[in-house]
């Protein structure tokens, strides 16, 4: 049996792209809970709520893994990783970020490549062949 992720949380403003990638996480079967917001800054705000690490059945379950569209109105993703590293969590250990984007500018995967705190670039839309790759890479005890 395979270990599945507490929370997958999808950051981007397009509700088609969340439909879709929410179906294949889902398919996937690689996370309990799967999380979307529909803005950046509604990601920080639920990102902000403080966790307590001790309670298991936590209603507010802290995303292991972050899927983070760089276009977005009001704030993108770049933004959204300048405030996100501002908030300050104990006692959490700090997700996997992957980037997602339509975007065909180079300039945008080698600016992600300078930043420590992602850990992916990937193309849109999520595929079930590409979360399996980042689970396998990212997460020891995640078995195919």
């Amino acid at each position: 049996m395979k270990q599945k992720l507490k929370c997958v949380l999808l950051i981007d403003d397009d509700e088609p792209t969340n439909f879709m990638s929410n179906m294949v996480l889902e398919e996937a079967d690689c996370a309990t809970h799967i999380q979307i917001m529909q803005s950046a800054k509604k990601a920080l705000d639920y990102l902000s709520i403080p966790i307590e690490p001790s309670k298991e059945q936590n209603a507010h379950p802290y995303p292991e893994l972050i899927f983070l569209d760089i276009n977005m109105p009001a704030m993108n993703g770049w933004e959204f990783l300048d405030q996100y590293s501002q908030l300050k969590q104990t006692g959490i250990q700090k997700p996997v970020i992957i980037m997602l984007t339509t975007s065909i500018n180079p300039d945008d995967q080698l600016k992600a490549e300078k930043i420590p705190m992602i850990d992916g670039f990937e193309n849109k839309p999520i595929t079930s062949n590409m979360v399996e790759k980042l689970m396998t890479k990212h997460f020891n005890d995640y078995k195919h």
